[in-house]
This record gives C-alpha cells, sequence and structure tokens, in this order.
C-alpha cells in the first residue's frame, strides 16, 4: 500500500456546493449501468439488505469455482505512474453525507496503478442497499494527471471514512479499506503506519502467497447520535470466501469489533487469522551495517503476547539475514499484537514519517478460538516502503472444504493495551558487542512500572532468570534505572558455534507481582 504521510479531512463547513455537480445523493440512486454485464458479479447492488445477506453471498460463491473480477481496467488507466495516480484525489465536498450531520463522512479511492481490481460499494439505509455508482465529477485532478478519466461505471478502488475524532470541527480521516483485503485505522493524534488483512493464506510459502480480495462492500447509514459505523465485506480468493461485518468506533483508541464466517472452497492448512502487517527496518537493537541519521526506522517495535495462561510475552522485532519464522504455540489466546511502545520523537528524528506517532494493534479473541499459535514472519528489507512484519492467528487443525468457519475478535488501534498497576514492562532492547574477543554479544533490556499511581513499588531489586538454548549466558546484572525509574538487566551471551539462539528473560520480584517475559532470536 502507498504509505500516506499527510493528514487529510475537511472542516465541518465547506460552504456552497457547485451546484452544476450530481451530488453522491444522486448517484446513489442510479441502477447497475449498462455495461454491467462485463463484470464478474454485481454484488452492491440495489436490493434489500440485512444481516444475513453477505453470509448467504458468500455460501452461493463458495459453491463456484473462483473467477477473479473481470471489469477491465481502462486503457488510460493501466499504465499510471506513481505521481499520476496520487494526482487522482476525492473531491471532499462530494463526500457521502456532507453536511448531514452525521458523526462520519465518506470518500472513494480511484482504480488505476496498483490498484486495479474492482470494489463495488453499496449504501445501506431502512434495510436497502443502494448501489454507489462511480463518476468522474466525484474526482479532481491536478497538472500531472492529463489523461481523462472513465465515463463508464467502473467500480472504485476502496473508500476512507472521515470522523471529528480530533477535534470537533473538523472531520480527520480515520478508517481506510484499500488493496486486497488490506484495511487500515487510526487512534487520536495518530499517523497511519501498520495495516490488518482480512485473511492471511499461505503466508511466506514457497509456492506464493495467496491474497484474497474484498470484492464488494455495504456501509450502514449511521444515525446523528451514533458513535459507531457498521461495514459489511464480501471477502473472495482462489480457496475461500468470506463474510465479514466490521463495528467500528473512533477515538482515542479506534475499535473494531469483526464478525467473520469463512467458506473454504478448499482445506485451508496454511491460514492466519486476524493478521497484521507492519514495517521494521532498524532500532537501537539491531543497527548492524546502518548507515542511516535517524536512530530507528519502524512501525512496530515488538510482538505482544498474553497467552492463554494470562502470561505477557515480549517479543522485540527483527530485521534478519534469512527470511525467519517463529510460531508461539498456545490455547485460547486472550491478545496478541504488533506494538509502536517507543513514543519518543528524539529515538526516530523524522519530522516527516513521525515514527512515533504510529498505532499499535491489538487483537483480542471473542471466545475460544481454541490450539494454534501466534505466527510471526519477519522478512528481510533494505527500505522502510516494504512491510516486511506480518503476525497472525494459525489454528492447528485445517478448515475443511465445504465448511461453515465462524470466528470473532475485536481490534485496537491506538497505544495499545494497558499493562495492570505494579506490574513490569519492557521497554526497550538493545543489544552489541561485548567486550573482549570472540562473538559475544551484550544485551540490555529496560524495564518500567507503569500505572503506579497508588501502588507501591518494589522493596527488593527484582532476580533475572535469563535462558538460551543454544550457547552460554553470563553476567547477568540488574540496576536500577533512575532515567525511567525502572530497571535495566544487562547480560552476555556467548552462542560459540551456533547460529541461532532463542532467548528466554523473566523477572522475579520478591512480592509475587508479574513483569512481561522477553523473548527473542538472535542469529549470527
Amino acid at each position: 500500500m502507498f504509505r500516506k504521510k499527510e493528514s487529510s479531512g475537511r472542516p465541518l463547513s465547506v460552504g456552497i456546493v457547485n451546484w452544476m455537480m450530481p451530488s453522491l445523493a444522486i448517484l446513489l440512486l442510479i441502477s447497475a449501468p449498462s455495461f454491467a454485464a462485463d463484470k464478474a458479479e454485481n454484488y452492491a447492488v440495489n436490493s434489500k439488505f440485512n444481516r444475513d445477506t453477505v453470509v448467504d453471498l458468500a455460501r452461493k460463491l463458495a459453491a463456484s469455482p473462483y473467477s477473479p473480477p473481470k471489469s477491465a481496467l481502462p486503457d488510460s488507466l493501466k499504465s499510471l505512474s506513481y505521481d499520476e495516480y496520487r494526482d487522482i484525489q476525492f473531491d471532499p465536498t462530494q463526500a457521502v453525507w456532507a453536511n448531514e450531520g452525521l458523526p462520519f463522512e465518506m470518500q472513494m479511492f480511484h482504480r488505476g496503478a496498483y490498484y486495479k481490481d474492482p470494489v463495488e460499494v453499496a449504501i445501506v439505509e431502512d434495510g436497502t442497499a443502494r448501489h454507489l455508482a462511480y463518476s468522474p465529477t466525484l474526482f479532481k485532478t491536478g497538472d500531472v494527471m492529463t489523461k481523462p478519466l472513465p465515463t463508464d461505471d467502473i467500480g472504485f478502488a476502496g473508500f476512507n471514512l472521515h470522523s471529528p475524532i480530533n477535534r470537533p470541527d473538523f472531520y480527520d480521516e480515520t478508517v481506510v479499506f484499500q488493496g486486497a483485503s488490506y484495511f487500515r485505522a487510526l487512534g487520536k493524534n495518530e499517523v497511519y503506519g501498520l495495516s490488518a488483512r482480512g485473511l492471511a493464506l499461505k503466508t511466506a510459502d514457497p509456492e506464493g502467497e495467496e491474497f484474497p480480495i474484498y470484492r464488494a462492500f455495504w456501509i450502514e447509514k449511521p444515525s446523528k447520535e451514533s458513535n459507531s459505523i457498521v461495514i459489511y465485506a464480501l471477502l473472495d480468493s482462489q480457496s475461500v470466501t468470506g463474510a465479514y461485518r466490521f463495528t467500528i468506533r473512533p477515538g482515542t483508541n479506534t475499535t473494531m469489533d469483526v464478525e467473520a464466517t469463512l467458506f473454504p472452497r478448499v482445506d485451508l492448512s496454511k491460514i492466519g487469522l486476524a493478521p497484521e502487517s507492519s514495517m521494521y527496518l532498524f532500532s537501537a537493537n539491531g543497527r548492524q551495517d546502518v548507515d542511516d541519521f535517524r536512530p530507528e526506522v519502524h512501525d512496530s517495535d515488538g510482538l505482544l503476547m498474553v497467552n492463554g495462561r494470562g502470561e505477557r510475552l515480549w517479543r522485540p522485532l527483527a530485521n534478519p539475514k534469512e527470511l525467519q519464522i517463529s510460531a508461539f504455540q498456545d490455547t485460547a489466546p486472550l491478545g496478541f499484537g504488533l506494538m509502536q511502545r517507543d513514543r519518543d520523537f528524539n529515538n526516530y528524528q523524522d519530522l516527516e514519517a513521525e515514527y512515533q506517532q504510529r498505532p499499535s494493534l491489538w487483537v483480542e479473541p471473542v471466545g475460544n478460538w481454541g490450539k494454534g499459535a501466534v505466527v510471526l514472519t519477519e522478512i528481510p528489507s533494505s527500505a522502510e516502503i516494504h512491510d516486511n512484519i506480518i503476525a497472525y492467528w494459525a489454528p492447528t487443525s485445517p478448515i475443511t472444504a465445504g465448511s461453515e468457519y465462524s470466528f470473532a475478535y475485536r481490534l485496537t488501534w491506538g497505544q495499545g493495551p494497558q499493562i495492570a498497576p505494579g506490574e513490569a514492562r519492557v521497554e526497550s532492547t538493545r543489544s552489541g558487542k561485548a567486550d573482549g574477543t570472540g562473538n559475544k554479544r551484550l544485551f540490555v533490556v529496560d524495564y518500567t512500572i507503569p500505572n503506579t499511581t497508588g501502588v507501591s513499588m518494589p522493596a527488593n531489586r527484582p532476580q533475572a532468570m535469563v535462558k538460551a538454548s543454544k550457547g552460554s549466558v553470563s553476567n547477568v546484572v540488574v540496576r536500577d534505572n533512575p532515567q525511567t525509574g525502572g530497571y535495566r538487566v544487562s547480560f552476555e551471551l556467548d552462542p560459540t558455534d551456533a547460529d541461532l539462539v532463542e532467548l528466554r528473560m523473566e523477572l522475579k520480584f520478591d512480592d509475587g507481582r508479574k513483569a512481561e517475559t522477553w523473548m527473542y532470536r538472535w542469529t549470527n
């Protein structure tokens, strides 16, 4: 996906709309256009609509062999450059629900460049879905995009939602659905970073990854009093179809309640539920061979997990020399997600990217997800434009062809889940060459105890228990850290002749309070 660094939105009062420009209220009433027979299907059409509509469509679609979208991209849009595509902007005065005093407005993305597949959209009101027709009058172009926009209803590439999340008189862009099954959201005062996906299939598989797409969306018109908006989506790929329902509530932390039902065409043995994609290039841990004025570059700096036993696990991210996959086995996980914990601008020094304002994304399963693993895939990368970090839940048992598999979860975009008062969490990880000869590595891990109001601090320093799968660990030291009010743990790892060492560290307090378990994979 394009990395959007700018903030988009519009003031609540925009003045008079050009009367010659057709409003979206009129466009919503346009029936499916005459050229629609060229499309593979028409899903978001004028029709009655209820909670089961998309489930029924997905079930019916799964009964037929997969057929990719057939709505050809017009010639004028096939070879757009990055700058030409970016020059096609939605006209904010034409936003869905503009000037209606609702808590949300919606804008559309144009097809072209990387976004070739058509996405159908319908607006749902009073139990009726109405097709949202494309028109070139919905978009504006500048000096770069000189090619004419098509006049037929070619569909869209996706959409974004705007809401007054940061201040009451301005609609900020807060949610985006664009590209395959990707979507992103923001909490208050944040900028876009990592993405979520509807489903991951065959991630890092030698035969190649399969990317399901959202073929159509149905968006319920919110009431003036509502603090949420409901979106339905139809997912499709060679292996599976799916019906998704999102209930989205923007705020300091933006939440999405996701309900999904999958209809596999084949047995799904390499599947990832609630997948996240992010970027990690380097940080204070892993600056070998880095030649960059910035101390750190990443959208996320760690994977946080709370397993079925309630243990909090922290795994700092890495940019490895070779692809690496880690699977954290669990039963009935309580949550997992890619976090951006470092919120200090001084640790990034990037005035444009504002990495300190990127959101964390936390997944909370609803119900018992059974046995499986949180899978973390780390892909070697040399540029920050690539998402090279993927995390998801992989169920142990395959989802069989012809079955119906339902699951639900909550996504929280923002600062990440709070730790219980008085508990210790990992604040940062650093590593470098240890003193002396050989291949010894020095690790420095800082812990803090946030939310200490009304909670006493430990009387004594904790004891650090460090284990290594290979090699040896020595010089384990726990110190007070007066800069953070927490503790600094340092130790040395001698990998001897090992090329890969799994590390695990636990803090033990005299008073029994809990601390996150630190985990790391060192590679030569």
